[in-house]
């Protein structure tokens, strides 16, 4: 009976604990689920609910359906590049190593703007999350807490990814919003000079020039009220 259990355990089989909370880190009935919701005690990833703001969805109408405002893709790209660079090199240079951030583009209380930050050891995360309940993030309070999910791909809408699904923003699935190559190509580069260094810690370090100006030279107030 133990073993069975333990295989059903976080599937849809599961009448006790609620799959969707496992899988997901979320639930859309809230402390109002029938299912338990099995917080963990230490996980590599943290969740930053809500955090991130969307232009798009605030503009968008209530069926989620159409734009009732002007906001050009373009526009939401370098938004969102913004704020992802923003977090991953606050939360890498602060609390350690992050194998992996994704960023809900759903529309549904539970999942919209959640940011899962995996870190590479559990300790960090455990260190981010306590740490990041005591700061603020564009005038609003940051709620993180330790997160069920390490396997992103259990996690994710298969037919978003193929541009098929049919719930739009509200599917119970996440919707994952990718950045730009530019960025990606950044964090890549950046993460790859920091192992370096860390390998030759006696070795003269020299500050790059080459730093992309981008992210640089943002307006003072891009920043405002941010970590």
């Amino acid at each position: 009976m133990a073993e069975y259990l333990a295989s059903i355990f976080g599937t849809e089989k599961d009448k006790v604990n609620c799959s969707f909370y496992f899988k997901i880190g979320a639930c859309r009935h809230g402390d109002r689920c029938s299912r338990i919701h099995n917080k963990p005690t230490f996980s590599q990833t943290v969740l930053l609910q809500n955090l991130y703001v969307n232009p798009q969805n605030s503009a968008k109408s209530a069926d989620g359906s159409h734009l009732v405002a002007n906001v050009s893709d373009e526009e939401m790209q370098e938004h969102y590049d913004n704020f992802f660079e923003d977090v991953f090199v606050e939360c890498e240079d602060k609390y350690g190593e992050i194998e992996e951030m994704n960023v809900c583009d759903n529309l549904g209380d539970h999942l919209v703007g959640n940011v899962y930050i995996k870190f590479r050891h559990e300790a960090d995360a455990e260190k981010a999350a306590n740490d990041l309940n005591n700061r603020w993030f564009g005038g609003r309070p940051v709620y993180s807490e330790l997160s069920p999910v390490t396997d992103f791909r259990e996690a994710c809408c298969r037919q978003y990814e193929m541009g098929e699904c049919t719930r739009s923003g509200f599917c119970n699935f996440m919707h994952l919003k990718p950045i730009s190559r530019e960025l990606r190509r950044y964090l890549y580069s950046r993460r790859r000079r920091s192992r370096s260094r860390s390998r030759s810690p006696r070795r003269r370090r020299s500050r790059s020039r080459g730093r992309r100006s981008r992210s640089r030279d943002r307006q003072s107030d891009s920043r405002k009220g941010r970590y």
